[in-house]
């Protein structure tokens, strides 16, 4: 069983950067893969960005790729969405979510089996 607690959000203007956190419970952090998703308001909740069990690899949606960094550190059993060129687009509620399979840090939902409250993020233009 894996406990995830999201941090970091708040109100940002276009341009500007956030730092998300999310702190997981369990000792077998290190052997999950993590992924960061989001739903704004009216829509579905998307993928944003994976990494594998041991920060070897990473995946991000194409309108995040170049903006957003997903990194992660396993003696902390926290994983991090680092966020710039923020736009108001990328208005959300962001969710951590973590799966058993270390090396699938895939954009499919179902492929995590736990997940965490989220976070508001709300970028102002």
């Amino acid at each position: 069983q894996v406990q995830l607690v999201e941090s970091g959000g708040g109100l940002v203007q276009a341009g500007g950067s956030l730092r998300l956190s999310c702190a997981a419970s369990g000792r077998t952090f290190s052997s999950y893969a993590m992924a960061w998703f989001r739903q704004a308001p009216g829509k579905e909740r998307e993928f944003v960005g994976g990494i594998t069990w041991g920060g070897t690899s990473t995946n991000y949606a194409d309108s995040v790729k170049g903006r957003f960094t997903i990194s992660r550190d396993n003696a902390k059993n926290t994983v991090y969405l680092q966020m710039g060129s923020l736009k108001p687009e990328d208005t959300a509620v962001y969710y951590c979510a973590a799966s058993p399979r270390g090396l699938s840090a895939n954009s499919k939902s179902g492929t995590y089996a736990y997940w965490g409250q989220g976070t508001q993020v709300t970028v102002s233009s």
